[in-house]
């Protein structure tokens, strides 16, 4: 069984997370669960060949649980067709592998949806991270089958539609501990705080583990 409870960090000493990493840089520590993929802020157009045989490789690892993060963005980055391409690649990664993928999402929910659904990759679990949309976004993307994962800034209006089985809670780059993300979206919900962390942590496990 894997203990995470921050589905996203890119904190390399985080524990009980899954640590997001450019598989250019992947170095695996002991007991220690990671995402793998190409930021769409990181030159995505420049990519070759050889660096998506690398994601493929690093992908493959034991310690790897999900593809990403990797997504598209309207307010930053490559123009939206390249991001699109490098999505797209990520996601076939993660249905030949049976993982999901790890969502970035800025502006661009009708493109990432759009974009499944034109290269037939519905059956792909995406992971929305850093879901500070609001309620309209988040039911479009609960409706499309996805996770929604919560971290310290976001809409209470989303998180009071998103049901607990798609709920995730994350730290992303923030030096916030996962317990505090976890309070704060429990006083939101009117719930506990070990009531989130409990739901979270076993939607990550059924999310992770397929």
């Amino acid at each position: 069984m894997i203990d995470i409870l921050d589905l996203h960090t890119h904190r390399l000493n985080a524990t009980a997370a899954l640590i997001a990493v450019d598989p250019r840089h992947f170095n695996p520590l002991p007991g220690k669960w990671y995402s793998v993929g190409f930021h769409p802020w990181d030159d995505v157009g420049a990519l070759t060949d050889e660096d998506f045989d690398l994601l493929a490789r690093c992908a493959r690892h034991p310690q790897v649980l999900a593809v990403g993060e990797t997504g598209m963005d309207r307010v930053r980055g490559d123009d939206l067709p390249v991001q699109e391409a490098v999505f797209i690649r990520h996601m076939q990664l993660a249905r030949e592998l049976g993982k999901p993928v790890v969502v970035h999402n800025v502006r661009a929910t009708q493109d990432i949806l759009a974009a499944r659904r034109r290269a037939h990759l519905d059956d792909v679990i995406l992971a929305i991270h850093g879901m500070r949309a609001g309620a309209n976004v988040a039911r479009t993307l609960l409706n499309a089958g996805c996770y929604l994962s919560y971290g310290p800034r976001f809409s209470p209006e989303a998180l009071s539609v998103t049901p607990l089985d798609r709920l995730l809670i994350e730290t992303d780059d923030s030096d916030m501990a996962i317990t505090a993300v976890a309070a704060q979206v429990a006083a939101a919900l009117n719930l506990s705080p070990a009531q989130v962390a409990e739901t979270a942590a076993g939607n990550a496990q059924r999310l992770l583990i397929r």
